[in-house]
């Protein structure tokens, strides 16, 4: 089991930069957060430094390795394990994302470990709040909603792996409960790809706008720090958001 690898798509200088814009992406499986993440990061590439990075949990990779070895996990036992290597992943990857000036998508977060616990009854758990509540607070949170039947429909055309459409339904409820849901940028993910990546763009090109004029603000008043220009803002927008679940 190892960390996902970065992808940068456009090489740029950026040891001790603290002006990346963070952006994640979550939502059940099927709703295209991978696919969406790529090929943002190619279509920003052109004109923007863009990196890529995956927050996963390694879910289907253990899933797959017990169901071979016959071993029968306790639900409560597998999720401490992805926990741990979501984590862990989340953590590298905001520090990656500091070091880097330019566009950073994460294709997934704490977030959807939360909405998973939800979703097996087991609640959001505590230390994984905790630590979302420490780490850097993204730019924004994207919540790729896609019905659930549109989701299981794309799985079993992938066929790559299998999720019950009582699941999927489970899994959504389970986002939608979180408390922080409220704060998400939601963009309708059963609509085709080129739309999806339309709405993306827009929402990225008006958070540059404004991180632009936030560290304007921040020059000009003696911060040093994005976190301090985003606060400068005074639009509290909530700054929250590989194939593995």
């Amino acid at each position: 089991m190892t960390f996902p690898a970065s992808r940068r798509f456009i090489s740029r200088s950026d040891v001790g930069s603290t002006n990346a814009l963070v952006v994640v992406l979550l939502g059940i499986d099927g709703a295209g957060k991978t696919t969406a993440s790529h090929a943002l990061g190619r279509l920003l590439a052109p004109s923007t430094p863009t990196l890529v990075l995956a927050n996963c949990s390694g879910r289907r990779t253990m899933t797959a390795w017990f169901e071979g070895t016959g071993v029968s996990v306790p639900p409560r036992l597998l999720d401490l394990a992805e926990s741990i290597v979501r984590s862990a992943n989340t953590v590298a990857n905001h520090v990656r994302a500091r070091r880097f000036d330019g566009v950073v998508i994460m294709d997934r977060h704490l977030y959807c470990q939360q909405a998973l616990r939800t979703a097996r009854g087991l609640g959001r758990g505590r230390v994984l709040a905790a630590l979302t509540r420490v780490l850097p607070a993204p730019d924004t949170v994207v919540f790729l909603d896609v019905a659930p039947e549109e989701a299981h429909r794309r799985i079993t055309a992938r066929g790559t792996d299998a999720e019950s459409l009582e699941d999927l339904r489970a899994y959504r409820d389970g986002y939608l409960s979180l408390p922080e849901y409220t704060g998400f940028h939601r963009v309708a993910a059963d609509a085709p790809l080129l739309a999806v990546l339309d709405d993306l763009e827009d929402l990225i090109s008006d958070l540059r706008r404004g991180a632009i004029t936030a560290r304007r603000i921040a020059r000009a008043s003696g911060h040093t720090s994005l976190t301090a220009a985003r606060h400068s803002r005074g639009t509290a927008t909530l700054t929250r958001i590989e194939l593995n679940h």
